[in-house]
């Protein structure tokens, strides 16, 4: 667990440094892959860090560390899920023809 977890931990500490020219550039994407993907952007002018540009957090959420080790923790799960599921999407057939009533 500890290499995936350092895996994990260097991704989700990376922030990216953009200038702030580049940011006014490009201000949709970088606002998107901080929505999104809940990247965070250094912004610099003349070399200078001005600005942290972070996600808004909403909602309390587990960290990195908790939702790894929640998911390391986790049991085995049932051995007969499988089983389930293709039980159920062999009764799932389309209709033959849908437009038909």
């Amino acid at each position: 667990m500890d290499c995936m977890f350092s895996v994990f931990q260097y991704f989700a500490d990376m922030e990216h440094r953009i200038s702030a020219t580049e940011l006014a550039r490009r201000v949709g994407d970088v606002l998107g892959r901080i929505r999104y993907r809940g990247d965070s952007f250094l912004v610099e002018r003349n070399g200078e860090l001005v600005a942290r540009v972070v996600p808004v957090v909403e909602h309390p959420s587990a960290t990195l560390r908790e939702a790894v080790e929640a998911w390391c923790g986790a049991s085995a799960g049932d051995p007969t899920f499988a089983d389930d599921l293709e039980r159920v999407d062999a009764t799932d057939l389309p209709q033959e023809d849908p437009w038909a009533s």
